[in-house]
């Protein structure tokens, strides 16, 4: 590997429009890279969804090793050499630290998407695939003590702010903003 993989780190609460920035990102940046989310996950089966619904198997007891798989995973892509566009809620204590960890090799661009509650609740009933009142608590919560390289709105215009991510990306200088803390 000639340079470091980079990678986009796209945080904010449930329903505010990760996944809409990262595709777009992803289909204007002028680089090769991968979008990797947990939804993706879910999306294929990777997960006994039914069976953790059912109540054969216990969420809560598959939950750390699942995350904690999935922010290993993201530290082997990159040291395979693959950008990345990581679309993440750090919304349980000490996830935000792991990951300064497994990423302190890489070039990361911390972008917080914010979102007004009422916008949030209201994309989280017209989605109808969220346990109701996850985006409030998010809401509440997730941006506490973190510093980004960039913020957004999503209630903007999503072409202009993919365009501004890209901007951002683009002018970045080390270092990033992921490790610093309020």
């Amino acid at each position: 590997m000639d340079r470091p993989a980079s990678i986009i780190f796209i945080h904010g609460a449930s329903s505010s429009g990760k996944s809409t920035l990262a595709r777009g990102v992803q289909a204007k940046i002028d680089q090769p890279f991968w979008h990797i989310s947990i939804d993706h996950l879910r999306d294929a089966g990777v997960l006994p969804s039914a069976r953790i619904k059912s109540g054969e198997f216990n969420w809560r007891d598959m939950r750390r090793p699942f995350f904690d798989g999935f922010h290993q995973s993201l530290a082997a892509y990159a040291h395979a050499g693959n950008n990345l566009i990581v679309e993440h809620i750090l919304d349980t204590p000490g996830w935000h630290d792991d990951l300064i960890a497994l990423l302190a090799p890489f070039d990361v661009f911390f972008v917080g998407v914010h979102c007004s509650l009422p916008e949030l609740v209201r994309r989280e009933q017209a989605r109808g695939d969220r346990p109701v009142g996850s985006a409030e608590q998010d809401f509440n919560t997730i941006h506490r003590g973190l510093r980004y390289d960039l913020e957004i709105s999503a209630e903007q215009n999503a072409d202009d702010n993919v365009d501004r991510v890209i901007a951002g990306w683009t002018a970045r200088t080390a270092p990033s903003a992921f490790a610093a803390r309020d």
